[in-house]
């Protein structure tokens, strides 16, 4: 390879590699340590979510104090956490939790955790958006201290939901179950994931209102394996253009 070559080559794979980075989900972890990495959550008349310095695992966390029916903690525009997640085999997602109080005028009331993995392209009416989610533990003020939840998809290229993981955004006529629609597998849904939700509002329940004091922490998403650089320039399209001399 002549020396004009190899710095055009490696200037086109510079190039590529950051755009392929930016266009599909990449994976990575947020610590809040640098601010929230496009982390949010629920803010307005019924309370504030907020980076707490004092508090974390270690700190800082994000927190939310919030009078709802339920929670989300959301991203949608960060590509480590959106984007097409069947680019690699398997997904390993973690998130830790600590909840200081979740009540009804003084009654504890438990609430369910779910990841949610959102398509908002073309939802089938009326629904806001088809979704795979799984539940991942359950936020309690009455088992005090941080836990970390986690759960695996062992297959991104599974046409069928896997065991443990339900969809969104369609109703079974006999149960009124939420479904995924007829036309949406598994694997299509996260070939275009718009947004990474961890929520309270499990679909197809309905909820009271409760006060949310809840912080999360060292929120992990794991291509597995982790890609190498030869992956990188395949799914650039690079590899027989750094290979040609």
């Amino acid at each position: 390879m002549n020396r004009h070559f190899r710095k055009t080559a490696f200037v086109v794979y510079a190039t590529a590699t950051l755009a392929c980075a930016s266009a599909a989900f990449a994976g990575g972890m947020t610590t809040f340590d640098s601010g929230d990495d496009g982390w949010n959550g629920p803010t307005g008349i019924g309370g504030i979510t907020f980076i707490d310095n004092t508090f974390g695992n270690p700190a800082p966390a994000l927190r939310t104090q919030f009078n709802n029916f339920g929670i989300t903690f959301r991203n949608n525009t960060n590509p480590d956490y959106i984007g097409d997640y069947t680019a690699t085999s398997q997904v390993d997602i973690s998130i830790d939790t600590y909840t200081t109080q979740l009540d009804f005028e003084g009654m504890s009331t438990p609430r369910e955790f779910i990841v949610e993995l959102r398509d908002y392209d073309n939802p089938p009416q009326p629904f806001p958006w088809v979704s795979v989610w799984a539940s991942l533990g359950e936020l309690n003020q009455d088992d005090p201290g941080w836990d970390t939840w986690s759960v695996s998809i062992p297959d991104t290229s599974a046409a069928d939901l896997p065991a443990g993981w339900g969809g969104f955004g369609a109703e079974d006529p006999i149960t009124f179950e939420p479904t995924l629609p007829a036309d949406r597998t598994f694997a299509s849904v996260l070939a275009g994931v718009d947004e990474l939700a961890f929520t309270t509002l499990v679909p197809g329940f309905d909820f009271i209102f409760s006060f949310y004091d809840v912080a999360i922490d060292n929120i992990n998403v794991a291509q597995v394996p982790e890609p190498s650089t030869a992956t990188l320039l395949a799914l650039c399209g690079l590899t027989a253009l750094i290979r040609r001399r």
